[in-house]
C-alpha cells in the first residue's frame, strides 16, 4: 500500500513596507532594517527583490493551528520592528497608489542578475504573494498531484484577491498582481509531466543552456519546491487578514490529501485542458469571486458560492482528518463579506462619497490595509 504523505504545511507571505507619514511604499530601506527583523525572528524573515518588501516563512508545521500561530508571530514581530522605525506592515498584493519603478531593488547577486536579465519587467514587480507548501515526500506523487491540482488553482486565486489598484487607479481587476506577474517568463499554469524524471529532464535543458541556474526560477502557479520535498502553491494573492490566509492554506492542504486518496484507491481526478483552466484563471484574475467560474462538466458558469459548497462536500473527509472546519468555513465569510480587493474598493468609494480627493481616498485604503493586516494578532 502507498505510504501516506506527511502533508506537513508551511506558509510564506510577502509584505509591503509603508512609510507611515506619506502612506507610500518605502523607496530605499534604511541600513539594518531587515537585520533587525532577523534578530527578532531569525531565518524566518528574508529580504525580497525590492527593498519595499519583506518575506516571512513559517517553519514546517504539522497542523493548521500551528501554522496560524507561527504566521501570527511573524506578522506581529515584523510589524513591531517596522513601527519602531516609522514604517507599517501591509499585506496586500499591490499598493493602492505607489508609482511603478520608484522602488530600489535589494543589492544582492541574485537580484542584480534578475534586474539585468529581465529589465523593465522586473522593475514592475512591486507585488506580493502567498506561497503554501505541502509536504509530499514521494517525487512522482508530487508531480502527479501538481497536474491534478491545476484544476482548482483559479478557485484559490478568486478567494484571495487583494490587488485591485495599480499606480493610483482602479484597474477593474480583482487581482492585478497576476497581470504584472504574467509578464515574467516561466509563469502561469504548470506543464504536465508523466513522472518526476520527465520534469527533471525538461528543467535540465534550461539549466544546461544557461537560461536558469536551478528550478527556483521556474515560477509556475504551482510547482515542486526546489529546496524542500513539498508542492508549492503560488497563485494566491497575499491575504490581508490572517484568517483568510489560513482558509486558503487549509483548503489547499485538503485538496492535496483528497487527490492522494483517489490515487491510493486507483482513481484519479479528470485531467482538463489548459485552455479551460486558463479561462477560469482569467475569470478569477478579472472578477475574483463575483461572476462565478466555468464548470467544465456542466458547460456553464456557476456561482462561486455554489462551487465552494461543492468543494466542502467533496473534501469533508479531509477537513475532518485535518481538524480544520473552522478555517474552511471562513471561506463562506470571505464570500459573504468580500475579499481584501472588495474591501479596498468599498473603502475608496466611501471616501470619495465623503468628499475626499482621489489621493486622500487612496490613503484611506492604505490605512485600512495596515489595520486589517494586524487583525487578530
Amino acid at each position: 500500500m502507498m505510504k501516506e504523505p506527511s502533508f506537513t504545511i508551511g506558509v510564506e507571505e510577502e509584505y509591503m513596507i509603508v512609510d507611515l507619514e506619506s502612506r507610500d511604499l518605502l523607496t530605499k530601506a534604511p541600513e539594518g532594517l531587515i537585520e533587525q527583523c532577523q534578530e527578532l525572528l531569525g531565518e524566518h524573515v528574508t529580504p525580497e527583490f525590492l527593498q519595499c518588501q519583506v518575506e516571512v516563512g513559517t517553519p514546517v508545521c504539522s497542523s493548521i493551528s500551528e501554522a496560524r500561530e507561527c504566521l501570527r508571530t511573524l506578522r506581529s514581530g515584523v510589524s513591531s520592528v517596522l513601527r519602531q522605525n516609522g514604517y507599517g506592515l501591509m499585506a496586500a498584493s499591490t499598493h493602492p497608489f505607489a508609482q511603478e519603478g520608484a522602488q530600489q531593488h535589494t543589492p544582492r547577486e541574485r537580484y542584480d542578475l534578475l534586474a539585468q536579465d529581465l529589465q523593465q519587467v522586473v522593475r514592475r514587480l512591486a507585488i506580493s504573494g502567498m506561497h503554501v507548501h505541502i509536504g509530499i515526500d514521494d517525487d512522482d506523487l508530487r508531480i502527479d498531484l501538481m497536474s491534478q491540482l491545476s484544476y482548482v488553482l483559479p478557485h484559490f486565486l478568486a478567494l484571495s484577491t487583494s490587488s485591485p489598484f495599480w499606480s493610483g487607479h482602479d484597474t477593474g481587476l480583482k487581482s492585478y498582481r497576476i497581470s504584472i506577474w504574467d509578464e515574467m517568463p516561466r509563469t502561469g499554469l504548470p506543464e504536465h509531466f508523466e513522472s518526476y524524471s520527465e520534469y527533471q529532464r525538461h528543467v535540465e535543458v534550461l539549466v544546461q543552456a544557461g537560461i536558469i541556474e536551478d528550478p527556483s526560477k521556474i515560477w509556475w502557479d504551482i510547482r515542486p519546491s526546489h529546496r524542500f520535498p513539498t508542492l508549492e502553491l503560488r497563485i494566491s494573492d497575499v491575504c490581508t487578514r490572517l484568517d483568510d490566509a489560513m482558509c486558503i492554506a487549509a483548503m489547499y492542504r485538503c485538496w492535496a490529501r483528497m487527490l492522494y486518496r483517489l490515487r491510493r484507491d486507483n482513481m484519479k481526478w479528470r485531467r482538463y485542458s489548459p485552455m479551460l483552466i486558463s479561462e477560469n484563471r482569467w475569470r478569477a484574475h478579472r472578477y475574483g469571486i463575483d461572476e462565478g467560474l466555468l464548470d467544465f462538466g456542466r458547460g456553464e458558469i456557476v456561482r462561486y458560492q455554489d462551487l465552494f459548497s461543492e468543494m466542502c462536500e467533496l473534501l469533508n473527509e479531509d477537513i475532518q482528518f485535518f481538524d480544520c472546519a473552522a478555517e474552511i468555513n471562513r471561506g463562506m465569510t470571505i464570500i459573504s463579506e468580500g475579499t481584501s480587493a472588495h474591501r479596498q474598493l468599498k473603502c475608496y468609494e466611501n471616501a470619495l462619497e465623503k468628499g475626499l480627493s482621489s489621493s486622500d481616498s487612496l490613503k484611506q485604503v492604505v490605512d485600512m490595509l495596515l489595520s486589517d493586516t494586524l487583525e487578530g494578532l
